[in-house]
């Protein structure tokens, strides 16, 4: 890892009580974290310049902690969120306040979290790693727009659509592609994915892409958000050309402030797939390490889908 390391460095002296834990996860997993790292690190200080690496860092410790708040309110007391989609959309996605910190973290947790380790693997390898020749890609809920970066980052011939329904989200995500210099392949837009159709394979509103022909479409930690993410899984399903995969992902039992819908096993996420006309090819699952006596295992599950 090289330029990645100011990340591991803002840790050890912005957020130093998670700094052991970073620091281990990296060490085992050099390739992943750095494949993830180093170009982000690049992209971060020219749109932000080097005080970019201690907000970040001040935003993953700030997030690690809501997580374990919000874990232990579960514990006690089961529910898992009291609010309702419409006021996390205004508490949560609509406030720079949260959601700018928030962002950050959304992405560092790939490389410093060991349950999403096998994500990163499966992303590169299993999805962009088989996506055919100048691949058309659909990325829905996009937030910081990092996926997308990379899948332009690691396939050269591929062209990415990211849609966010946070205006904050979005102008992250459009400053780290102005910044990254893919930004002739990469495009990102306000948008709520909810409201994606696609039935008739229609045609997107500026017309360079032909919605229900995307070769590869990235569903990532996204249908947790939802308060039911079926109808996405149909419109994803509506919206992936013949011989297409999709990356997807969820959380289960974790919940957060913007956590809405609650899977309590892996077997509900493939169900969901199924039940949308897609099966899948591969999958993993993982969880942090908790209590012996914990009611609930928080983990995430990826899986990369296909048509029946």
């Amino acid at each position: 890892m090289n330029q990645g390391q100011q990340f591991l460095d803002a840790v050890q002296q912005s957020a130093k009580i998670m700094y052991k834990h970073v620091r281990e996860t990296c060490d085992a997993n050099p390739d992943e974290a750095a494949w993830i790292l180093d170009p982000l690190a690049r992209w971060s200080k020219k749109a932000y310049g080097d005080e970019i690496f201690t907000q970040a860092a001040k935003g993953y410790a700030r997030y690690c902690m809501t997580v374990i708040q919000a874990q232990q309110a579960y514990e006690a007391s089961g529910i898992y969120n009291p609010e309702s989609l419409q006021d996390i959309k205004k508490s949560v996605y609509e406030d720079p306040a949260y959601m700018i910190p928030y962002m950050w973290a959304a992405v560092l947790i790939y490389p410093f979290w060991p349950s999403m380790i096998e994500h990163i693997q499966l992303f590169r390898d299993a999805f962009l790693g088989k996506l055919p020749e100048n691949p058309r890609v659909l990325e829905l809920g996009c937030g910081h727009g990092v996926l997308g970066l990379l899948a332009a980052e690691h396939r050269s011939d591929a062209r990415v659509h990211g849609i966010d329904l946070s205006p904050s989200a979005i102008e992250i995500a459009e400053t780290l592609r102005e910044a990254s210099g893919l930004g002739d392949r990469v495009r990102v837009e306000v948008q709520d994915a909810t409201e994606l159709h696609g039935e008739n394979g229609e045609n997107s509103e500026n017309g360079d892409e032909t919605i229900g022909h995307y070769d590869g479409i990235i569903f990532a930690m996204l249908a947790e958000h939802l308060t039911d993410p079926a109808p996405l899984m149909q419109a994803v399903k509506r919206n992936l050309a013949p011989g297409g995969i999709v990356y997807f992902s969820t959380a289960i039992e974790s919940p957060q402030p913007d956590h809405v819908y609650e899977f309590h096993n892996e077997s509900q996420t493939l169900a969901l797939a199924e039940q949308a006309g897609l099966r899948a090819r591969a999958m993993v699952s993982q969880g942090s390490r908790i209590r012996p006596d914990a009611k609930y295992r928080p983990r995430a599950v990826a899986m990369i889908l296909e048509h029946l």
